[in-house]
């Protein structure tokens, strides 16, 4: 990741950018700014991914800056560094989508793990819209026969269809998860719900819940399993949150079902 730092205070840019240990944070190159206009300058010539602005500045200011970045569809996550705890200026930095509002003085620390937090948000937004992408890419692609007609077997309906069958498969182990179901699927977990709650009508974990309750039924009334070892085989451990839950969804406990 690379970081941005605009700020007019020329000594005080020079110390964050040398005594920050930046790689600790996540950030491999650092470049700087004293003014709004090297800013742009800078923006438009290097890859930038996280700015760290000081609001008052000579002449434009940071919130002039990021509402910039924000016409112009610059994807950059932005920090405001302010030394007045001034509404007007949180209420427009939401208004931007600023990811953190730093109130000066600052430890250096602090301001690392801000960065920090952006970078991670960041790199999890990234790799989800590749991920994203990719899973729609895919559909889109396999949707199509040779150009021509849709591959029936292949439309979103099919790959719900098909998610069902991995989720059936994968019942007895407690640690599924959406978002194991949709890295499966090279999908990401809200795309994944999305398509199948409008296939279905319900989300995947309701979906899931019905499902291991309705096996859970079967195999109280057609085994001699204790009803602790069919928790364990519908994927509940948890003795007495299967039992909660059981109860909720046929109004009984799970030693009465059937009787």
């Amino acid at each position: 990741m690379n970081l941005l730092i605009v700020n007019d205070a020329v000594v005080e840019v020079q110390t964050m950018q040398d005594n920050i240990p930046w790689p600790t944070y996540g950030i491999e190159r650092v470049y700087t700014a004293f003014c709004v206009e090297d800013a742009r300058d800078t923006i438009r010539q290097k890859p930038v991914d996280v700015l760290l602005c000081d609001i008052e500045m000579p002449g434009e200011n940071g919130i002039a800056l990021i509402r910039w970045i924000r016409e112009n569809e610059y994807d950059i996550d932005c920090i405001l560094l302010t030394c007045h705890a001034d509404f007007a200026y949180a209420k427009e930095a939401v208004s931007l989508n600023c990811m953190e509002y730093i109130l000066l003085p600052a430890k250096y620390e602090q301001i690392g793990e801000s960065v920090m937090h952006v970078v991670k948000k960041r790199d999890q937004r990234l790799s989800d819209k590749k991920l994203q992408e990719y899973g729609e890419n895919w559909i889109r692609t396999h949707n199509t026969n040779m150009g021509t007609e849709p591959d029936a077997s292949l439309k979103p309906q099919n790959v719900v269809a098909e998610c069902k069958k991995y989720i059936l498969d994968q019942l007895e182990n407690a640690d599924l998860s959406i978002a194991d179901i949709a890295t499966h699927f090279y999908i990401t977990p809200i795309y994944l719900n999305r398509i199948f709650k409008k296939e279905t009508g319900i989300s995947i974990s309701q979906w899931m819940i019905q499902e291991r309750m309705h096996l859970a039924a079967h195999l109280l009334k057609t085994t001699n399993y204790s009803a602790i070892t069919i928790a364990r085989r519908v994927g509940y451990n948890n003795y007495p949150y299967f039992s909660t839950v059981f109860k909720k969804f046929f109004g009984c406990n799970p030693s009465q079902y059937g009787e």
